[in-house]
């Protein structure tokens, strides 16, 4: 959940001399960067650096971070969509599967690496928007008065995540995340009919890469019994529902991952143990728990405060068995 990024100072400092969009197309920054956090606190994983929109290369849809993400041409409407390019990952993508190597290499074998991509309806909500949203306004518009454009575009945007994440797994990556970040969006009715199938697809289209995929679908609270059957190895948790609930309702035969508030990283030590142990407790009842934040960490997290939770969570767990 943003492992690397604007709270360590050492992140900062590179920041300071290149953009982040050369960041992310620079192999060996991304090393560099995805190392930081791994050196810095001992985590059990490594989180590939890189941004769910770069994707958007391969389908020609410039994207500009101020530093919030911007597209300036949003896509809404069918003349838009059939606009795209709709490139193939492997000739547009290649300086991602190019920093994967460079952060296997970088790891030597010390910890697993995680490679990702944004869902298809969170990918698609970014070019319909034209940027992050609060209401969602064009994206479900799109859904509800043009059901059948909303539908091909997010066909053919998880056509493209299938080959993207297959080009990860051929560069090495151990395992796969998927990010619905905006899940939330849709009530649940409208989730199941318009993105779930789709989310669907991709996660069964991704079992044969033959690496374990984490899906991680922000509004636990209202879509876990949706995902919980799509055969996704672990189910991401975040924070608006206990842990233990989460469990009920997934089952406790199923990996979950989870789920402190990252804001509670922003409250005293104490706060922060008695979070983190309850997390490991609960996550006990399933069949196996990685523990990690609910969503990504705040860029005002003391670095302190995160080498305290890995060392809690180490502790409380019996050993290195989740990453923060």
């Amino acid at each position: 959940m943003r492992q690397a990024g604007r709270y360590l100072p050492e992140y900062r400092e590179l920041r300071a001399r290149v953009t982040f969009e050369e960041l992310c197309r620079s192999p060996e920054l991304c090393a560099q960067v995805t190392l930081q956090p791994i050196d810095r606190f001992g985590l059990d994983a490594a989180i590939l650096f890189s941004d769910i929109l770069v994707v958007l290369d391969a389908i020609g849809v410039p994207v500009a971070f101020n530093p919030a993400p911007q597209v300036a041409t949003p896509v809404r409407c069918a003349a838009d969509v059939d606009g795209l390019r709709w490139g193939r990952a492997e000739d547009h993508l290649g300086f991602v599967y190019d920093a994967v190597k460079a952060c296997k290499r970088a790891l030597a074998g010390r910890v697993p690496l995680i490679g990702f991509c944004g869902a298809p309806m969170t990918t698609a909500s970014y070019m319909i928007e034209g940027g992050g949203s609060r209401e969602f306004e064009h994206t479900k518009a799109m859904a509800f008065t043009e059901p059948a454009l909303f539908g091909r575009m997010l066909e053919r945007i998880t056509t493209l995540l299938v080959e993207y994440l297959a080009g990860q797994v051929d560069a090495g990556v151990d395992a796969l995340q998927i990010f619905e970040s905006w899940g939330a969006a849709f009530a649940p009715d409208d989730y199941r009919v318009h993105v779930l199938p789709h989310l669907r697809r991709l996660v069964a289209e991704c079992k044969p890469l033959g690496v374990p995929i984490i899906l991680f679908v922000r509004g636990n609270a209202s879509l876990l019994t949706q995902v919980a059957d799509l055969g996704a190895d672990v189910l991401g948790v975040d924070w608006s529902i206990d842990l233990g609930d989460a469990i009920d309702v997934v089952g406790a035969h199923q990996v979950v991952q989870g789920n402190l508030d990252p804001l509670a990283l922003l409250g005293p030590e104490a706060l922060v143990t008695a979070k983190a142990e309850h997390i490991v407790a609960a996550g006990r009842r399933a069949r196996a728990h990685i523990f990690n934040l609910g969503h990504g960490i705040s860029r005002h997290t003391d670095p302190d405060r995160v080498r305290h939770l890995v060392e809690v969570v180490h502790q409380s767990s019996g050993g290195a068995s989740g990453g923060a």
